[in-house]
């Protein structure tokens, strides 16, 4: 979600305008930009996962506990493209941090991530499967807990990435280089 902030300051410092006159390629800029995301989701997947492995926290890893960096892949897309849907919508820093704190903390509550999911009424069960971390949250349960397989990712990952190619087509249609 930090897309959003990123492209509010880029763009009210001028950055945006002056990638944008220079030589780059904006497909290598935003390619410059994911692949950072990616790299540090990836080492703090890493992270999460050695510390929940000690003693204290006690998780065991089963079966092909791997298939987590797919769904991590595909987690930090479509969060990244509501970061920047929100940074392509927003003027202020102010407001992207009001608004992606209006999308995030709804959906970790309605996603199943604070509070099991069945103990809910069946309207908000049906709401969290409309929700990207629901899915990436059951993928994560699935592989690194209940022994999933291959099979066990192949929705979440679709269904993340469906949602980060939709809402990133919208960023694209609503950005603005500069204000």
């Amino acid at each position: 979600f930090g897309a959003a902030m990123n492209l509010v300051i880029w763009r009210r410092n001028l950055v945006l305008r002056r990638l944008r006159l220079s030589p780059v390629a904006p497909a290598a800029v935003v390619g410059a930009r994911v692949g950072v995301s990616l790299a540090v989701a990836l080492v703090q997947g890493l992270v999460f996962i050695g510390v929940a492995l000690t003693p204290p926290f006690g998780l065991q890893l089963r079966g092909q506990w791997w298939l987590l960096v797919p769904l991590l892949v595909a987690g930090t897309l479509a969060f990244m493209s509501v970061g920047l849907l929100v940074g392509s919508l927003a003027r202020t820093e102010e407001a992207a941090s009001a608004a992606v704190n209006l999308v995030v903390l709804p959906m970790a509550f309605l996603s199943g991530v604070f509070f099991q999911l069945d103990a809910m009424p069946e309207v908000i069960q049906r709401i969290s499967w409309l929700m990207p971390m629901r899915h990436l949250s059951s993928g994560m349960l699935d592989v690194l807990v209940r022994d999933g397989g291959v099979g066990a990712v192949l929705t979440p990952v679709a269904v993340l990435l469906g949602f980060a190619a939709v809402v990133t087509l919208i960023a694209t249609r609503v950005f603005s280089w500069e204000d």
